[in-house]
């Protein structure tokens, strides 16, 4: 592994706290070791690192719906794409919080704008209901 990327993780870098958790759950030079992977998306996230933000809530998602909604609205909040479409996803479902198809809707709306393409679909979907 980089000593670089450790040591700039360790010293508090968002982005290398990023990567070192992408190389722990990757195995990428090191043991693949998915807790270290976690603890580094964690406090890459907590620093509002978006695309940890997105990470820590497909980490959550099929386990703890609370959770993965959390970090969701905080990577949807400031406009990440894929984290908006999860968002959508867990208001049209219910997941994690009372079932809304206007908020749904809302939340995939941001995402379809941006071109993302599972998210203009489900709103289509929603659409033709």
């Amino acid at each position: 592994m980089n000593d670089e990327l450790r040591q700039k993780a360790k010293d508090g870098d968002a982005e290398a706290q990023y990567w070192l958790g992408v190389t722990y759950e990757y195995g990428v030079d090191v043991n693949q070791d998915y807790e270290a992977a976690i603890k580094w998306y964690e406090k890459a996230a907590d620093q509002g690192h978006v695309i940890a933000q997105n990470t820590m809530g497909d980490t959550y998602y099929a386990a703890d719906d609370e959770k993965a909604l959390f970090w969701y609205t905080k990577a949807a909040e400031q406009g990440y794409a894929d984290a908006q479409a999860h968002l959508g996803w867990m208001y049209e479902r219910g997941r994690g919080i009372a079932q809304d198809n206007k908020k749904a809707a809302i939340w995939y709306a941001k995402a379809a704008d941006q071109g993302h393409e599972v998210a203009q679909y489900n709103l289509g979907l929603m659409s033709r209901r």
